[in-house]
């Protein structure tokens, strides 16, 4: 199905109309739960994600510098490490247990979203919600 499109002349005095924004008073009354844990999900995600790219970057520079080599040699002469081999950096074990508590605190934080936005209903039932005043820009 086609949309018509049609052009609106605008009124004599448009102008000054809109030289005063318009204000309206909304009340946040309810927030839905399963939006909420959707956003929380994605947006936590994203930041999980964001915050282990940037690790691995300073993980890489600090490598090219030679600064893991050092702390390396610093704690097998402090006795880490195996005897032989010294102790050494694994990067896959570091990233690998650093995602999997990336992934558990997103679940972690989305579900106290969730509670929260519950908490919010209730309480908006008491009080009757939240007033926010919007207005239009000029």
């Amino acid at each position: 199905m086609k949309a018509a499109m049609r052009t609106v002349e605008a009124p004599q005095g448009a102008d000054e109309a809109r030289a005063s924004a318009r204000k309206t008073t909304v009340v946040v009354r309810r927030l839905e739960p399963w939006s909420v844990l959707k956003f929380s999900l994605l947006f936590y995600f994203c930041m999980m994600l964001i915050v282990v790219f940037a690790l691995i970057i300073v993980y890489w520079a600090l490598a090219v510098v030679g600064v893991l080599d050092s702390i390396a040699h610093l704690l097998s002469t402090a006795g880490f490490g195996s005897p032989k081999s010294g102790f050494k950096f694994h990067a896959f074990w570091i990233f690998s247990r650093l995602l999997l508590m990336g992934v558990v605190g997103v679940i972690v934080w989305s579900f106290v979203n969730l509670f929260v936005a519950l908490l919010y209903n209730l309480v908006s039932d008491v009080v009757g919600g939240v007033q926010v005043t919007l207005t239009e820009k000029r």
